[in-house]
């Protein structure tokens, strides 16, 4: 059985929902304390939240603690990485993903359902979508609005999109360049997503379609 660190920082709040859609999923789970060794876990998550109440940047105290380390050996090994929405945001202050999230177009916290387009399948988290699928998911963030110098050099896995799949602006809740909801690192492992799959991964959340990015990790893991 494979098995997952759910990494907690102060002002994790996400953990105990991605702990259970992972099990769910049919992998292993384990909320683990950032302090704490990761030495016995096959993947990472990284959960949503507000690490260290969101001061100087979101996500930019927790990117410097000492388990990033771990972390970022993870990724260079080729294990799964999963950041989601405070962990995107700790992923790319890391420097384990290009780009940046910075405050939302309308600066204020947005917390709301959204249609994405999936671009990327070939992922360890995608393999179970279909190429320009239409899903749903949760977002709930202020500082979601992602932005790369250079887009075309990103490797880009989910587009807020209509609910026909057009990349629209008025589909873009915080003015992400691209439309971008979510992106990989160029080997794939390393995902960072602003939606919550967590919150869409039970039918009486209103979707499931989140629950299939943890089956697909926990699946591409144990291979």
């Amino acid at each position: 059985m494979v098995k997952f660190a759910v990494v907690v920082f102060p002002g994790t709040n996400c953990d105990f929902e991605t702990e259970r859609a992972i099990r769910k999923a049919g992998g292993e789970a384990e909320r683990v304390w950032y302090k704490t060794s990761l030495k016995d876990f096959d993947g990472v998550v990284l959960p949503g939240g507000f690490s260290y109440a969101d001061y100087l940047r979101a996500g930019a105290i927790a990117a410097r603690q000492e388990i990033m380390e771990e972390v970022k050996e993870f990724a260079r090994e080729g294990r799964p990485v999963l950041g989601i929405c405070n962990g995107f945001q700790v992923l790319t202050e890391s420097e384990l993903l290009p780009g940046a999230l910075r405050p939302n177009r309308v600066p204020r916290f947005i917390c709301r359902w959204v249609h994405l387009r999936v671009v990327d399948t070939e992922t360890p988290f995608t393999q179970f979508y279909e190429p320009g699928e239409v899903i749903r998911m949760p977002i709930a963030h202020a500082e979601g609005n992602y932005y790369t110098d250079d887009p075309s050099k990103v490797r880009v896995v989910f587009q807020y999109s209509d609910e026909k799949g057009n990349i629209t602006e008025e589909a873009n809740p915080n003015g992400s360049i691209m439309n971008i909801a979510a992106v990989a690192n160029e080997r794939g492992n390393v995902l960072g997503t602003m939606p919550h799959p967590e919150r869409a991964s039970d039918r009486f959340l209103g979707s499931e379609d989140g629950l299939r990015l943890f089956r697909s990790m926990v699946e591409w893991a144990r291979r």
